[in-house]
């Protein structure tokens, strides 16, 4: 028995032909749905990243417990039960996470692997000088978005991306091991994740009049740029895709050439997807979990069931899903802590899975049953009380601080810990990126397939929050996650008092109003966003900022960083400032009304 996945990152359902795009170049993804079954009704899990890959190796959510981070002591490891069970697994990649500080401890999992750099701003290649970056519109610009240019001057042609190294090492592995058996291997791509990076040719299959500035790295954003850029992005995204489409056909040659659709597994999948201005916005982790981050595409070819080829399934399943799927094909057995069931279940109708919890960790907690999608948010404005649960107190990139390490205390341990305690570490998210700022959110997808409208059902709500209750049990949910949530402990207690749609939806949607250009959430949030040597010309301003956190504006920083915002500066630096930003942006406001910012040179206010 074989098996190859072929995973990329963000990959939007809505933008491939089985799901119902007519305007994207990607034939092989048609291809793929004639040999495969086609899931309909698939979620993700935790998000973002490296959250989505801990699910595909322990087979169970992570989000509620956790951030970013590694694998734990604690979890099980679906390619290292693999590799137990007798299976060869290999990894190829180019997904620059895996080698950083929250994501070092998964390619060790795998018999193999191979890594291939040069993905958004990966630290690859070293360059003092400052590479030459075109204009954009893109409004971050940070050491990421440098070392990024630094790199493309490294990839000028297809054969030397990221992308194509990955499958051409995929490709190797197949030829070298086609007559061999017991091997799993996964081939895995960044892209199409921003930024939108590739040749003409792939752009030249979306013809478009365009005369902007170059933009194709949206930032994490509302949409503020023209329609014309916006649309622009757009097709930068699917030149992308239409990449990825290509790499994937490569695939579908090999598994046709070396005669392996008799013997092999084979599944393409995603771990989330990619807002291009849906909702007017762009990206993801700023705004909720809406269906297109969340319904992801999947495709399973299984050999044992070559009935199935060409047929779609609208069965609910998940990422949680696919460790027990590959567990099951090579006869290994499932640990108990993974909660998610092998596909080849799905055709029972007998036990359907009746709901998927999905979410971000301090962000909302989702369920939906297929119909509905219920997004919780916090019951107040502090988005508290919360904690991170870990044993590997590690970030994107960086390690927890001393600062927040000082307020750590021992949990006792969760069932799926193995009777390990846990570091329980105060965590606190930021105000900008928190699920009050959007409040408790209901949607009927029946009625609303692009949930533009929330709905208020109180009787509706009332079930999902029963069932939301009974999916954070089932995944041993910590208690401050029902505190932060404002829900009881055991379904049947959850009454019409702890309904949030109507009571938050008035300061919700005031909220949600569309933004000036310049001005993202609020008064205060336009000086999160203003040039920080812009900000500091105003003496007020630097005194205000030293007040409320000493030591953020230190001499280093201002002279690497002066161009950057104060939300730039916290989130790449990992500084313990983070929770003050909101405090300084009110006290800015104030200091600083709206009439009072600095113009730019267009007469529009700074970004």
């Amino acid at each position: 028995m074989k098996a190859v996945m072929v995973m990329f990152d963000s990959l939007n359902r809505h933008l491939l032909p089985p799901y119902g795009a007519d305007w994207t170049h990607a034939p092989n993804f048609r291809r793929l749905a004639e040999r495969t079954v086609t899931y309909d009704t698939c979620y993700a899990g935790s998000m973002p990243c490296m959250p989505a890959r801990r699910e595909l190796h322990t087979g169970r959510h992570n989000f509620l417990h956790r951030g970013w981070g590694p694998l734990e002591p604690f979890d099980d490891s679906m390619p290292e039960i693999l590799k137990r069970h007798g299976v060869h697994t290999h990894l190829v990649s180019d997904h620059q996470h895996y080698w950083e500080d929250g994501g070092a401890t998964y390619h060790g999992r795998y018999n193999s692997w191979e890594f291939f750099r040069g993905q958004e701003g990966d630290a690859w290649k070293g360059q003092v000088a400052d590479p030459e970056i075109p204009d954009s519109p893109r409004a971050t610009r940070n050491d990421l978005w440098r070392q990024d240019w630094v790199n493309r001057q490294y990839l000028d042609t297809e054969a030397k991306q990221p992308q194509t190294l990955t499958f051409d090492a995929g490709l190797e592995f197949l030829r070298t091991n086609r007559a061999e058996d017991d091997w799993f291997v996964q081939i895995e791509t960044f892209d199409p994740h921003e930024p939108f990076f590739t040749q003409d040719h792939y752009k030249d299959l979306y013809p478009h009049d365009y005369e902007g500035p170059h933009f194709d790295w949206p930032d994490y954003n509302r949409v503020t740029e023209t329609k014309e850029q916006e649309q622009h992005a757009r097709y930068e995204y699917a030149a992308l895709l239409s990449m990825c489409d290509h790499s994937l056909g490569r695939v579908l040659d090999a598994m046709d050439e070396h005669g392996l659709w008799d013997d092999t597994l084979l599944v393409a999948c995603t771990d989330h997807g990619y807002l291009l201005g849906e909702k007017g916005w762009w990206a993801k982790v700023v705004t909720p979990w809406y269906n297109e981050l969340v319904h992801t595409p999947l495709f399973v070819h299984d050999p044992r069931r070559p009935d199935r080829a060409g047929t779609r399934d609208a069965a609910l399943v998940q990422t949680i899903d696919l460790a027990p799927t590959l567990l099951d094909f090579f006869g290994a057995e499932l640990p108990p802590d993974m909660q998610g069931r092998p596909l080849s279940e799905t055709a029972d109708a007998q036990h359907p899975r009746k709901s998927a919890l999905f979410g971000m960790f301090g962000g909302h907690v989702n369920i939906t049953d297929g119909r509905y999608v219920y997004m919780r948010a916090c019951h107040d404005d502090t988005n508290q009380p919360l904690y991170e649960h870990t044993l590997m107190p590690t970030r994107i990139r960086g390690r927890f601080t001393p600062e927040e390490l000082n307020g750590l205390t021992l949990a006792e341990p969760f069932p799926f810990t193995k009777g390990v305690p846990t570091l329980r570490i105060p965590a606190h998210p930021s105000p900008l990126l928190g699920p009050q700022r959007f409040g408790t959110l209901l949607f009927d997808l029946e009625a609303d397939p692009l949930q533009e409208k929330p709905i208020s059902e109180p009787a509706v709500e009332l079930r999902l929050a029963r069932q939301l209750v009974e999916r954070l049990r089932a995944n041993d949910a910590p208690a401050d996650q029902y505190a932060r949530l404002g829900l009881p402990y055991a379904p049947e207690d959850v009454n019409e008092a702890h309904l949030l749609v109507d009571a938050q939806r008035e300061r919700a949607e005031t909220r949600r109003q569309p933004a000036a250009r310049s001005d993202e959430f609020t008064e205060g949030a336009l000086n999160l966003r203003t040039p920080l040597a812009e900000l500091l010309a105003e003496p007020a301003a630097a005194d205000a900022v030293r007040r409320i956190v000493p030591g953020l504006l230190d001499t280093e920083l201002l002279t690497v960083r002066g161009g950057s915002t104060l939300l730039q500066i916290a989130a790449f630096t990992g500084h313990p400032a983070r929770p003050q930003l909101s405090a300084i942006a009110d006290e800015l406001a104030r200091l600083f009304p709206a009439s009072d910012h600095h113009p730019s040179h267009d007469g529009e206010p700074s970004r």
